[in-house]
Parts: structure tokens; sequence; C-alpha cells
């Protein structure tokens, strides 16, 4: 029976899966389908390397990408030391997710898009203003977020701008509230799609999604704000058209980025019909039934089960991609 160590903290919700419960649900889960798990919640450094020296474990999953104790926002980190995965690098300690570098490039959203737009991946066109920088002119309307957050925190209708006042306006608003850069795109009015990869190598699979929004939920603009997520109101459904290419974006994506194990890429159509990657999630949410990697997950792999079942699964394989890409027998 494989032990799976469960790191969390103050900032699993808004960094990682989901908050405690999730978490709980999550151990749960694989301790009812062959794994033994064990969750630590660590508030300092000092609580993890004490953990991870002290546990026995034949893998690690982390909900943090590193230390922190804002629970409501990931924020911006520029503290090498803090990122968990650099610690378990240097330990030599399997661990699930892509690298430390790969999660740092994924939580910057400028650095992913920088990535992609290298290797001529389509992503939107960005301008990253930090704070006391010039905005530069921008193609109207665009669309103001910040840089390195998830789960559409600090999205709302506002963040579509239609003119250089508003534009400026939301700018101030993000770096004040945020405290980190504010990421200026190309607005994308069209559908948003979903790409979930799960393992690695000749036996990664990737499953797309179209997202669906409960009517009467959206405001001003066909986006999602950050109300919306986790709470039912987002549905994935069976894309109608597209599919292939979005699962092409992906594996572009992902291969670019070195993604590993669980990752899950977003994209959104832009004016003129043409698919865009508008983030990838390094450790994307796990609540059962309403974060969508389960809902993905359940769409083309349902069992008779039931969805929960379908849950289970899921984690099995992403745990079982990781042992056995680091040649760990299951």
């Amino acid at each position: 029976m494989k032990r799976v160590l469960i790191i969390t903290g103050p900032g699993g919700d808004a960094q990682g899966w989901g908050n405690f419960e999730v978490t709980q649900t999550l151990s749960n889960a694989l301790n009812s389908n062959g794994k033994a798990s064990e969750i630590a919640y660590v508030n300092t450094m000092g609580d993890f390397l004490k953990v991870i020296d002290n546990h026995r474990y034949d893998i690690v999953w982390s909900a943090l990408y590193y230390i922190t104790e804002k629970e409501d926002i990931i924020g911006l980190n520029i503290d090498d030391d803090a990122w968990l995965a650099d610690k378990l690098d240097h330990r030599q300690i399997p661990y699930i997710g892509p690298s430390a570098q790969t999660m740092k490039d994924l939580i910057n959203k400028t650095a992913t898009h920088r990535i992609l737009n290298s290797k001529n991946i389509s992503v939107p066109e960005h301008h990253q203003v930090d704070m006391g920088e010039f905005i530069p002119d921008v193609q109207l309307p665009a669309f103001v977020k910040p840089s390195c957050e998830s789960r559409s925190v600090g999205i709302s209708d506002e963040s579509v701008v239609q003119n250089k006042t508003e534009l400026q306006n939301r700018v101030a608003y993000i770096h004040k509230q945020f405290e980190q850069p504010a990421l200026i795109e190309d607005y994308l009015p069209g559908e948003e799609y979903t790409v979930l990869m799960i393992g690695n190598g000749e036996d990664q699979i990737f499953i797309p999604g179209v997202v669906t929004v409960k009517g009467g939920n959206n405001g001003k603009f066909p986006i999602l704000r950050s109300d919306m997520r986790g709470v039912g109101i987002t549905k994935i459904g069976n894309p109608e058209h597209s599919a292939e290419e979005a699962n092409a974006l992906c594996v572009q994506a992902v291969n670019a980025l070195n993604c590993l194990d669980h990752v899950r890429v977003d994209m959104r159509f832009d004016a003129h019909g043409k698919l865009k990657i508008i983030e990838v999630n390094g450790i994307p949410g796990l609540k059962p039934i309403k974060s969508w990697s389960p809902q993905m997950f359940t769409l083309y792999n349902q069992s008779p089960e039931g969805p929960l079942e379908d849950y289970r699964l899921l984690l099995n394989k992403i745990v079982d991609s990781a042992l056995t890409r680091y040649n760990i027998s299951l």
C-alpha cells in the first residue's frame, strides 16, 4: 500500500485544490481506494521541513505552491526559499505535479504567456503593468486581471474595460487590492473551453470540455467571476465543436511548459473564432462534483457507482501517474 503525504495550509484554497474540508475528502477517497494518505497542515516552512523529515511516505502531494499566511489570494511571492517543490527537489523527494520552476511559470500568467508565445502557441495579446509603470496603448475593449491569481480572483464585469479611463481605474484597482502587477489582455468574447491533462508520456490523457453557466448568473459580459467558481454555477459540457483543436492546443502548452501528472489548460475563442490559452492551472480544483477536473473526468469516464466513485478513480489515476514517473512500483 503506497503512502501519500498530503500537504496543505492557510493558502490551500487560494493556491490549490480547495479548503481543508476538500483536502479531507481527497484523503478519505485515496484511503478508500488502496492508498494510505496522511494530511499535514503547515503554517511555516519550519513546519513543512519537520513534516517531510519525520514522516514515512512514498510520495508528497501538496495543495500549496509556497508557504503563505494569506487565505483568500495567492499573492505575489518573490522569495524562492518559500517554494515547497524546491525543498522537495533538494531532498530528492518524489511529489505529484509539475516542478518548482514550472509552478513558478504557471502561477505567473505573464510568464506563461511569454513562454507559450515564444513557441508560437496561441495566447492573447498581453501587457504586464507593474505598480508605478506607464500603461501602454492597447486595443480596446481589453481585459484586466491580477497576474498571479487563480479561481477568477479579481475578475468582475469591471475587468472588461472599454476606454482609457476604465483601463487606468482597473489597473489601479489591481495594484491596490492585490499588490501585484496587472495583466492586460485582449478581451476574448467567445466560449470558454478547458482541457484536463492527466498522466505523463504515452499514458497521458486529454479531456476537453466547454464551460457553461446556469442561466441568469452572467453579468454584463460572458466572463467567469470568482463568486461563480466551485459553487455549482459553472458546469462542464461536451464540446459540440473544436474539441480536437482544444486538445491539440493543450498538448502544445503542456509540452512547452513541462507539465506533469495533473494540470488544466483554460482557453477562450477570440472575436474571430480562434482559440487562445488564457491560463494553465498547476494545481486544479478537486472539490467532488463541483470542481472542473472531477466534472470532466465523469463526463468521459462515468461509472455505474456514480460521480463519487469517478472521483476516487480520478485521484487514483493522478497518484499512480506520478508514482510511475518516479519508477515506484504500484
